[in-house]
């Protein structure tokens, strides 16, 4: 993987990241860099699982793959914050 494909992630990783914490409601008490860990993996799997369905390459947006990278992340923030609140 090249240096632009990391930068790439990293940025996927924090729009997917934040917009999976938007998606969780209340105060999540995690830090910005757990945010972006969550929504690397979350844009990850949920890649994975579009291409497993056959809806990750349709003509214009992905918005089927957005949606299922968003939820995955919004689960990740929530699972995240219950065991650093449960410290």
């Amino acid at each position: 993987m090249e240096i632009s494909g990391v930068i790439s992630a990293i940025v996927i990783g924090l729009v997917i990241g934040v917009l999976g914490r938007l998606a969780v409601p209340g105060r999540q008490h995690i830090g910005v860099l757990w945010t972006i860990v969550v929504g690397i993996v979350a844009a990850l799997l949920g890649s994975a699982i579009a291409a497993g369905f056959g809806v990750a390459d349709t003509k214009g947006p992905d918005w089927i793959e957005w949606l299922i990278q968003i939820a995955l992340a919004a689960l990740g923030v929530a699972a995240l914050d219950r065991t650093r609140a449960r410290r």
